[in-house]
């Protein structure tokens, strides 16, 4: 999941930035409305934090501009206005979800999570594949029923794989869906976490890789 924070508080965006990764999110962080844009511009989100009161372009602005280009991505606005008038506002602008300010993190996440949800095609509660499950609700997997204890990334990397059996998903999209701006687009960043993953899910392999395609699990 690729998530895309706007807030203008440098400490509190470093800090959902921070806290959504270790939730397992490939996060990018600004802090104005003018980089907000310029990273829409360019890279694709499921879901963009989006304070109101930025610098630049006003939050409403950006909100408004993702309305009208009919993408798929999920706004979840922030103010520091729990106002009902605000909230009205807000969802009429186009926003999915609104949040005011000070908010529980753990209710940040759950509504995130519940937006990528809607960013793209319903999917079962459960991903499989032969014995392989994975619950992206609880961030649980297994394999013929033994729980196997994933990174981050590495429950991503299976997720993404998972959410589209027999279709081959290159390294560069598997990169950008699974890191995030920190990410060196020359490293070897994906191919290291799928050799630990394949070795944590065992034998008989099912992830394969596809020579000059990238990996896919199941038959094409």
């Amino acid at each position: 999941m690729r998530v895309l924070v706007v807030e203008d508080f440098e400490v509190l965006a470093r800090s959902i930035g921070n806290g959504l990764r270790h939730e397992g999110m490939a996060v990018d962080v600004v802090l104005d409305g003018t980089a907000a844009l310029d990273r829409l511009a360019v890279t694709r989100y499921d879901v963009v934090i989006l304070d109101r009161d930025l610098p630049g372009v006003h939050g409403d602005d950006i909100c408004r501009r993702l309305a009208h280009g009919r993408c798929a991505t999920r706004v979840l606005m922030l103010t520091a206005s729990a106002a009902v008038e605000d909230r009205v506002t807000g969802l009429g602008l186009g926003a999915d979800d609104y949040l005011p300010k000070p908010f529980a993190f753990a209710e940040l996440v759950a509504r995130v999570r519940a937006l990528a949800r809607r960013a793209t095609p319903p999917l079962p509660p459960t991903l499989a594949y032969g014995d392989i499950a994975l619950d992206p609700a609880r961030r649980t997997a297994s394999r013929a029923g033994r729980r196997l204890e994933l990174s981050p990334k590495e429950f991503a990397l299976l997720e993404c794989l998972l959410a589209a059996p027999g279709l081959v998903i290159s390294a560069e999209e598997l990169l950008e869906r699974v890191w995030d701006e920190a990410a060196d687009p020359f490293s070897s960043a994906v191919k290291h976490t799928m050799h630990r993953l394949r070795a944590k899910l065992g034998d008989p392999r099912v992830i394969e890789t596809v020579r000059e395609g990238g990996y896919r699990i199941g038959p094409s």
